[in-house]
C-alpha cells in the first residue's frame, strides 16, 4: 500500500491552546483571584464582566448565566411565552434555539431562510404569523446579523415580541449598533469555541429593560429575590467565579480578534472569488465578525476527505436541519418544507477561521479548496 504524501501545510480547523498560551498569565492571575476570595459561584469577577459587557453591547443590563441556552429560556420567560404560544424562528442554526422555545411549554415554528445569507428571510416569516404567534427569535448566524429592520417592523406591526439569538455574534454590527439591544432581550453564548468563549459553559442575557433584567437575575438562582426569599420556582442558570474571570480577560482583546477574522475572511473571499464555491453574502450595513467562515460546495464529504489530506481540517455547521430532526418530528415537517435551509445543510463546510492562525495558513486552505473543487 503507498503511503500518503505528507500535507505541504497542516492547518487546524481551531486552536484555542495557542491563544492560551498567549493569554497564560493574565489568566493565571484572574483565576488566582477568584480563589482567594473563594468567590466559585457569580461574585465580583463575574459582576465585572456583567458591567463590562453591557457597555461593549451597548445595553444597560447583561444577566450573566450558565450557557447560551439559558439566556433563550430566561429570555422567552420573561416576554410571558408558554403553552400554546407559537415562536417563529430559524432550522438552519444549532438545535438549542428551539430546545429554549420548547422549554417553555410553546411550539416552535421554522421558516425558511433567505439562501443569500443563510439568515431567516423575514418574507417568510410574516407568512407564518398566526393568532397564536406570540415572539420571534432570529439567530445572527456564523456571526451575520440578521435584517433587523425588516423583522423590528413585522415584530412591531403584529405587536410581536422580538428576541434576538447573538449565540454566535459578539460584536456584530449593524447599522453601526452592535447587536444585543435591538430586541427585548438577546441571548449571548460563551462555549469555548464562540468568539468570546469561556473555559466551559457561560451565556448571557442582555436587555435595556430594567424589569427584564431584574426577573432574569432572579430566576438563574433559583428565584431568589434576596436570600432564602423565593418568589418565583427558578432555576440554577449561575455562571461560575471561574468563567467571569476568564471572560474578563477575552473581552479586552475581542475586537483585535475580530478584525483579525474579518481580515481572514476578507482573503478569503478574495482568493475564493472564481472557486466553483458559493459564500453568504455580506449586506454593506452589515459588520459581520465571521464565527465561522462557511462555503457551499457540492460532494461536500469528498471535498471534507479531500482536504483532509492536504491537511487542512473543516467541519460542519449544521449537517441537518432542526425542523428535520427526531426531536421535532412530532411538529410534522418533512424533508421539502423548508428547501432553503435543506439545501445549505447538505452542502454547508466550515473552514479554518481563528485569530492566532497565519495568513499563509489562510492562503493555503483556500488553495487547497479551489483545487479540490476544480
Amino acid at each position: 500500500m503507498k503511503a500518503k504524501t505528507k500535507p505541504a501545510m497542516e492547518v487546524p480547523y481551531f486552536d484555542l491552546t495557542a491563544q492560551y498560551e498567549l493569554l497564560r498569565a493574565e489568566i493565571t492571575a484572574a483565576i488566582d483571584d477568584v480563589c482567594g476570595k473563594a468567590a466559585f459561584i457569580l461574585g465580583e469577577q463575574v459582576e465585572q464582566f456583567e458591567h463590562g459587557f453591557a457597555e461593549y453591547c451597548g445595553v444597560k443590563h447583561c444577566v450573566a448565566l450558565n450557557s447560551g441556552t439559558s439566556a433563550l429560556h430566561l429570555a422567552l420567560l420573561a416576554a410571558g411565552i408558554g403553552a400554546g404560544d407559537e415562536v417563529i424562528t430559524t432550522s438552519d442554526t444549532f438545535i438549542a434555539t428551539a430546545e429554549a422555545i420548547h422549554y417553555t411549554g410553546a411550539t416552535p415554528v421554522f421558516v425558511d431562510i433567505h439562501p443569500s445569507t443563510a439568515n431567516i428571510d423575514p418574507a417568510q416569516i410574516e407568512k407564518a404569523i398566526t393568532p397564536r404567534t406570540r415572539a420571534i427569535i432570529p439567530v445572527h448566524l456564523y456571526g451575520r446579523p440578521v435584517d433587523l429592520d425588516a423583522i423590528a417592523e413585522i415584530a412591531h406591526r403584529r405587536r410581536l415580541t422580538l428576541i434576538e439569538d447573538a449565540c454566535q455574534a459578539h460584536g456584530a454590527r449593524y447599522h453601526g449598533k452592535r447587536v444585543g439591544g435591538f430586541g427585548q432581550s438577546a441571548a449571548f453564548s460563551f462555549y469555548p469555541g464562540k468568539n468570546l468563549g469561556a473555559y466551559g459553559e457561560g451565556g448571557a442575557l442582555t436587555t435595556n429593560d430594567d424589569e427584564i433584567a431584574k426577573l432574569a437575575r432572579s430566576l438563574r438562582s433559583h428565584g431568589e429575590t434576596s436570600r432564602y426569599q423565593h418568589a418565583y420556582i427558578g432555576y440554577n442558570y449561575r455562571m461560575d467565579g471561574f468563567q467571569g474571570a476568564v471572560l474578563n480577560v477575552k473581552l479586552e482583546h475581542l475586537d483585535e480578534w475580530t478584525a483579525k477574522r474579518q481580515e481572514y475572511a476578507a482573503l478569503y473571499r478574495q482568493l475564493l472569488a472564481d472557486a466553483p464555491v458559493d459564500l453568504p453574502e455580506d449586506a454593506p450595513d452589515v459588520d459581520c465578525v465571521y464565527h465561522l467562515f462557511v462555503v457551499y460546495v457540492n460532494q461536500r464529504d469528498k471535498v471534507r476527505s479531500e482536504l483532509a489530506d492536504r491537511g487542512v481540517q473543516t467541519a460542519v455547521h449544521y449537517p441537518k436541519p432542526v425542523h428535520l430532526q427526531g426531536a421535532f418530528q412530532h411538529l410534522g415537517y418533512h424533508p421539502g418544507s423548508l428547501p432553503h435551509a435543506e439545501r445549505a445543510c447538505e452542502r454547508v463546510l466550515s473552514m479554518p477561521i481563528f485569530p492566532e492562525m497565519s495568513r499563509e495558513q489562510v492562503e493555503y486552505a483556500a488553495r487547497a479548496l479551489v483545487e479540490v473543487t476544480k
